[in-house]
């Protein structure tokens, strides 16, 4: 067995320079990864912020005075829509 070990003498810088190619290699792919995480990452932040702030003007649009006089006016509307309505199919019906 010692007396084939000279064979690997000259593969030796073969093999050491085939590990470090890998590890860049592996080390570059993991580094990749990563920033692409990253990225991802960053854009669920960005739209969570975004959904955050949506809710927040929501609920401030709901809980605000503005809000319930909006719809006191709509209801006014439909109510003066169907008066309407009433007395002109009450023309209709005389005619």
């Amino acid at each position: 067995m010692f007396d084939e070990i000279w064979i690997l003498i000259p593969l030796a810088p073969f093999i050491v320079g085939g590990l470090a190619i890998w590890s860049k290699h592996k080390q570059k792919e993991m580094e990749f990864i990563s920033n692409k995480e990253d990225g991802i990452n960053s854009d669920q932040a960005n739209r969570n912020r975004a959904l955050e702030e949506r809710v927040a003007n929501l609920e401030r649009i709901v809980t605000d005075r503005g809000f319930d006089l909006a719809n006191e006016i709509e209801n006014l509307r439909r109510d003066e829509l169907g008066e309407l309505n009433r007395l002109k199919m009450k023309q209709e019906e005389k005619l």
